[in-house]
This record gives structure tokens, sequence and C-alpha cells, in this order.
């Protein structure tokens, strides 16, 4: 089991987690007169893999949307690194260190791999629009870095054969590597993943555990991800929180919540002896 300490904790298998990076106080997000999160509290930690599941409709986007500045709740407080964080734009989140991928995969099907990788870049770029257009004195040089900084990314994610390919033309499985390499351009601090197995078959399913587990332990990335593919969820995470109706009825290790009557009856419909 994790061994807890108030800067961090240390895991079975011996990886140092540290302090909070991120906490959601009592956060409450109304649509109208329904309530889609209902009093949630929760942290995540540095370095850690945080995993966010329920049954549909138990409000995991919507939570992720409150991270990355998409809902701004009615009640409660973001805190990032140890700041209460005010109401914030996507945009302003993004520059935080906060990159996210989607549920729905939103990529610019018509562009190549490559282009869309590089509007991962946007909150690096310092260059007005001018000098981009022109590509002319430090816009050249800058773009020529963000260029070196994206064929890192697609080295490590083993996509340099579809580099220049438009993404339109892409399998599903090679879509969603393509939205994770995006996300990965920003070099975040804390990396956003909603769903990034969905719709995968098992052999795509392996390789996409095996990339957030590299991009946890070589970059240090800290992730935080909603997933319904239990087997992937008790292998990947260090930690769990467990969402049913808009509220919160687990957290703890996987193993913690594994065998937590309330999820089991909620989510996970039988005990995983």
């Amino acid at each position: 089991m994790n061994i807890q300490n108030p800067d961090g904790y240390t895991t079975a298998d011996g990886r140092e987690i540290g302090g909070v990076m991120m906490e959601m106080k009592n956060i409450t997000l109304r649509f109208g007169g329904v309530a889609a999160i209902t009093d949630i509290s929760f942290d995540i930690r540095e370095g850690e893999i945080r995993a966010i599941i329920g049954p549909n409709g138990a409000g995991k986007s919507s939570m992720l949307n409150v991270i990355s500045g998409f809902y701004v709740p009615q009640e409660g407080e973001v805190w990032f690194h140890g700041s209460r964080r005010p109401p914030m734009k996507p945009y302003q989140v993004a520059a935080q260190g906060i990159a996210r991928t989607f549920q729905n995969i939103a990529l610019f099907e018509g562009m190549t791999v490559l282009d869309n990788i590089m509007t991962g870049r946007l909150t690096q770029m310092k260059s007005g629009m001018l000098a981009q257009a022109l590509w002319w004195g430090k816009a050249q040089a800058e773009e020529t870095a963000h260029r070196e900084k994206v064929e890192k990314v697609i080295d490590f994610l083993e996509i340099q054969h579809i580099r220049k390919t438009p993404v339109g033309r892409l399998p599903y499985g090679l879509k969603k590597r393509v939205e994770l390499a995006r996300a990965l351009a920003a070099e975040p601090k804390l990396l956003l993943l909603d769903e990034p197995m969905a719709g995968m078959n098992v052999e795509e399913k392996e390789d996409m555990s095996r990339f957030i587990l590299d991009v946890n332990d070589e970059f240090g990335t800290t992730i935080a991800l909603i997933e319904h593919d239990m087997g992937v969820v008790m292998d990947l995470s260090d930690r769990v929180v467990v969402m049913d109706y808009g509220k919160k009825i687990g957290d703890g290790t996987p193993d913690e919540v594994r065998n937590n009557q309330a999820v089991i009856d909620a989510y996970l419909g039988v005990s995983h002896d």
C-alpha cells in the first residue's frame, strides 16, 4: 500500500510521489437546477497518476472541465501549486502548464500530424503573428526550436512514419496517439486525459498504457485520467477517486477502491478479489 506523509507518499513499487500540485476544494457545479458535481474535494500530487472513475453521468468529464477552465464552479475553490486559482479561460489554464486530450478526438483533420502537434506549442511561442507569417529573424529561430521539441515527441510516441500524413486519413488508434502528442508538445506539468483508451482494441490499449507510463516516468509529468477500463485503471493508477451521481464515494489506492463496498455497488458490480 502507499505510505502517506504530509509532503507526498511512497508507492508500493518504491516511487516517490511529491506534495500536492492541485487541490479541488468542495467543488459544486450546476447546470440550471441540475448538480453535475456536488461538494467534491480531492488532490493531485506531483508525479502521480491519478484516476477519476465512475459510471456514465457521474460527473467525471465535468470535473476535468473544471480543472482545465472550461467550466467555472458555482461553489468551491481550485488550488494550483499552493495558490487559489481565480476563474480562468482555458488558454490561461494552458499557459499555467495544464494540457489535455478530449473524449471525442479534437484534431484538425485536414492538417498533417506534424502540423497538428505543432499547435501544441502555441502557448510557448513568443514572437508576434506578423513575424511568424514572414518567418523572419527571431520567429524563424523560434519555430526551428519548437519543431525540434515536436520531433522529439514524435520519436517518443513512435509516429515518425505518419508525421506528414493528414490526420483525417489515420485510423482511430493513431489519432488518439496524435492527440496525446499534441498535448505533450506543450510540455505540461499536469496532463489531463479524458478516456484515452475509449474505442481502442487490446493492442492499442497496451500501446497507450505503455506511453502513459513512460510519460510519467521519463518526463516526470503528473497525470490525471478518466478511464472506464478497470483493468487499465488498476494497472496504471497510483490513486483513484470515484464519483457517482456527482458525488465522491471513494478515494484511495487501487486496492482500497477495489475493496470499497460503495464503489462495488455503484460501479464495479462485483468484487475483484
